[in-house]
């Protein structure tokens, strides 16, 4: 590697480069970039005015942007909603960030995005724990831009990274299974048209046990089965039931479709609280497949169209953990609570991502989502679905550690009563956008 240089040289010129989005009302200007002498740390300040906003650095060199990768080193006011005011200040380590290269001229893009509209990727800091009074929320602009990136450790223990996805657009999405597909359930899995006409952010990994205790530490602390200390941290969090996460019909958390308050103590409750907004909360049944699916038509959001084998199946044991690929000892039996992740869940993240950079949608825990549960979702078209009105079970998606192959399919939907807990169900978070 050559050696990282000194350059004053380095920053020459700084300009504001203007990005605008359809609901961008907050205004940047008086961008100044300075290089500070025999270093190569980098100031840039700038003006923010009307009203708070999202801010993001980008840099330039002889007109073409360098790569999210290299501005990841950051500090100051940036990449966090910051409130309007002059004399707003960034700090980036282009020495760490960008060491092999150097430059006569750049220019600072900073970028200021509406919070209705936020960037690709935000990520929940929960390492303050129960005492802490907020959780700082941080934003990237490409899977690049995230510190570490995305398999970073950081985001499996004390940091929630999320994955903002689109709407369907008119067309919306097919939800369920074709008539043709190896193992459906025609009952559970009815082929039709969903249309989701809002962006949300989905969880890239499943909440893990080291998530929960930051965030629930006084509260059933550490619920999981799976409790061997030297792997716990990064293992989905488990024997958590509809009701620990958004608290129980009496305590307000049950109402779900007809309001979406939760439990001020429960896990969505503190979480809403401390990160500042409303929107965090189980995925709807619809936003659980269309996120699973990232576009894919198939069995598997892989673009497997068709399981080769209903119990053990080679390619599901690429995309996640079932009962054939280490989560049951000989594909059937149960392991003991003291087992490393070569047996029951494993860590998150280890097996291959969908379309949209999110794991283990297939297997690993069964996930919680909003939706009553009921047999039959029709055939109709439907608009931003909700599910029914009243039932006596939640809908549970993805199969797990313990399941066979069919039960991991990305249209297969389960069920579970609020107050169930088991070592094979957990959750992702997902956070609604009002865009």
């Amino acid at each position: 590697m050559k050696q990282i240089k000194n350059r004053t040289a380095f920053v020459a010129v700084a300009v504001f480069v203007a990005v605008s989005t359809a609901y961008a009302v907050p205004l940047v200007s008086d961008v100044v970039m300075t290089q500070r002498a025999g270093t190569r740390i980098v100031d840039i300040t700038y003006n923010l005015a009307d009203e708070a906003a999202i801010v993001t650095l980008g840099i330039e060199t002889n007109g073409v942007a360098i790569s999210d990768s290299a501005v990841t080193r950051l500090s100051g006011d940036v990449s966090t909603l910051i409130q309007p005011g002059a004399g707003k200040s960034i700090v980036w380590n282009a020495g760490a960030d960008w060491p092999e290269n150097e430059v006569t001229n750049a220019r600072a893009r900073v970028t200021a995005w509406s919070v209705d509209a936020p960037p690709q990727y935000c990520a929940v800091d929960v390492v303050g724990g129960t005492a802490a009074a907020t959780y700082p929320v941080y934003y990237y602009v490409s899977a690049e831009a995230v510190p570490g990136g995305v398999t970073n450790h950081i985001y499996k223990t004390v940091r929630i990274l999320m994955r903002k996805l689109p709407p369907t657009g008119a067309e919306g999405f097919m939800m369920g299974s074709p008539s043709n597909e190896t193992g459906r359930t025609p009952a559970r899995e009815e082929w039709h048209n969903v249309v989701l006409t809002k962006a949300f952010y989905a969880g890239v990994y499943e909440v893990t046990q080291s998530q929960w205790e930051q965030v629930m530490g006084d509260l059933r602390s550490w619920p999981s089965k799976w409790n061997n200390n030297d792997y716990k941290l990064t293992r989905p969090v488990e024997q958590v039931s509809y009701e620990d996460i958004r608290g129980t019909a009496a305590q307000g958390g049950g109402g779900w479709p007809t309001n979406d308050s939760v439990y001020t103590s429960s896990f969505i409750g503190r979480l809403r609280s401390k990160a500042g907004f409303a929107g965090f909360d189980l995925p709807s049944d619809a936003q659980w497949e269309y996120a699973c699916r990232a576009d894919a038509s198939g069995a598997l959001n892989d673009d497997t169209v068709n399981l080769t084998n209903t119990v053990s199946d080679a390619q599901l044991g690429d995309l996640g953990r079932y009962a054939y690929n280490g989560g049951r000892i000989n594909g059937t039996t149960d392991p003991g609570a003291g087992c490393t992740t070569e047996n029951a869940t494993a860590s998150v993240g280890s097996y291959a991502p969908n379309g949209w950079g999110l794991y283990d949608m297939h297997g690993n825990v069964w996930e919680w989502c909003l939706d009553w549960f009921v047999e039959g979702l029709g055939t109709s078209s439907v608009s931003d679905p909700e599910g029914a009105l009243t039932g006596t079970e939640r809908v549970e998606r993805g199969g797990c550690w313990q399941n066979t192959s069919v039960y991991c399919r990305s249209a297969y939907r389960s069920n579970r009563i609020p107050a169930g807990r088991s070592g094979i169900i957990g959750f992702r978070l997902v956070r609604n956008l009002p865009q």
